[in-house]
């Protein structure tokens, strides 16, 4: 399959809106078992974005960019949806070091 860049650029940008609208309906999967099994969380997806408008002269803060991928203020998404990691998840993060 050919597409031009522009095209390409569009269907990232509708799978990355995709994928934030799924992270955001899915409060329940707790950012450290994304980290366990994909090697990402939620924090990785709006670093990135940050990164992406760093690179590209946008104005976009930390805040910003993690309120973009959590529908909501971090803080607020924190208090409403982030549990206490367990043991296992904690033990298993450490064994995957080059992440997070």
């Amino acid at each position: 399959m050919t597409i031009d860049d522009r095209t390409r650029t569009e269907l990232e940008a509708a799978v990355f809106r995709r994928l934030v609208k799924h992270l955001q309906s899915r409060s329940d999967v707790q950012n450290i078992e994304l980290m366990n099994l994909a090697g990402f969380c939620r924090n990785c997806l709006s670093n990135w974005l940050k990164d992406a408008a760093d690179a590209n002269g946008a104005v976009m803060t930390k805040d910003e960019s993690r309120e973009a991928v959590y529908g909501m203020p971090y803080e607020t998404w924190k208090a409403k949806h982030q549990g206490e990691a367990t043991p296992e998840q904690l033990a298993a993060m450490k064994k995957n070091p080059g992440s997070h």
